[in-house]
């Protein structure tokens, strides 16, 4: 088991790593839209906090080796289910085919607020 971390996304805000490797599968903790830079959420609606969120996994894999097109299973946390399409629409910026699964759910409320949150599994 190996620890990932990097500065070029958020710090864990918990008892929690950013992500661990096991093996050649990566697993990232949730990411907020909490831009690493400022420390703060992304401004704007849903696509701005998808896209700071999806960001967040980026780097996260980048420090791992790894990069979106490894990415297995997705797993995004949204705090309004209204919000679907336009959340989807960022998202689909950010894969290719072949789509890593990907469950979305809606959930009562997020850490500190935020609209998304977004964990994934990569390997090679």
């Amino acid at each position: 088991m190996k620890i990932i971390s990097t500065k070029k996304a958020p710090a864990a805000i918990g008892p929690y790593s950013q992500a661990i490797q096991v093996g050649n599968l990566v697993y990232t903790s949730g990411q907020i839209p909490i831009n690493p830079a400022t420390g703060v959420f992304a401004e704007g609606g849903i696509k701005e906090q998808t896209r700071q969120s999806l960001l967040n996994v980026k780097a996260i894999l980048e420090e791992a080796g790894l990069s979106m097109n490894d990415v297995v299973k997705t797993t995004v946390f949204m705090a309004d289910m209204n919000d679907f399409a336009d959340m989807n629409t960022v998202y689909a910026e950010f894969f290719a085919e072949p789509y890593p699964a990907r469950s979305a759910v809606a959930v009562k409320t997020l850490p500190k607020g935020a609209l998304v949150e977004i964990e994934v599994v990569a390997g090679k």
